[in-house]
């Protein structure tokens, strides 16, 4: 249950964000509530994830998982370049979370 809610987590924030980028800078209505929607909803599941999870796995989890997904999101949807080089990070990225987690422990 508790992976499930970091994944709701995760897809939450990966929402806000993308409101977001439809927000205007905050100017239009709906993405800009959709966006704090979005990142209320990251917030909540985040906290409820942590009564049971280290902070620093959670974190990892979420903020890199967010990050490789926002960054393929712009690049398939968002026409934003798709380099070798950022491909490269977003694997960076995906590797660090993994490492940090293979570090298990209490």
């Amino acid at each position: 249950m508790t992976y499930l809610m970091l994944a709701g987590a995760i897809i939450a924030e990966v929402l806000g964000t993308t409101s977001m980028k439809y927000s205007d800078g905050f100017s239009k209505l709906w993405p800009s509530l959709g966006t704090a929607l979005g990142y209320g909803i990251a917030f909540y599941l985040l906290a409820q994830t942590l009564r049971t999870m280290e902070v620093g796995t959670v974190y990892a989890i979420w903020s890199g998982a967010g990050t490789a997904i926002i960054a393929a999101i712009g690049m398939a949807f968002l026409g934003e370049s798709a380099s070798a080089v950022k491909l490269l990070g977003i694997g960076l990225v995906i590797a660090g979370v993994a490492v940090l987690n293979l570090g298990g422990g209490h």
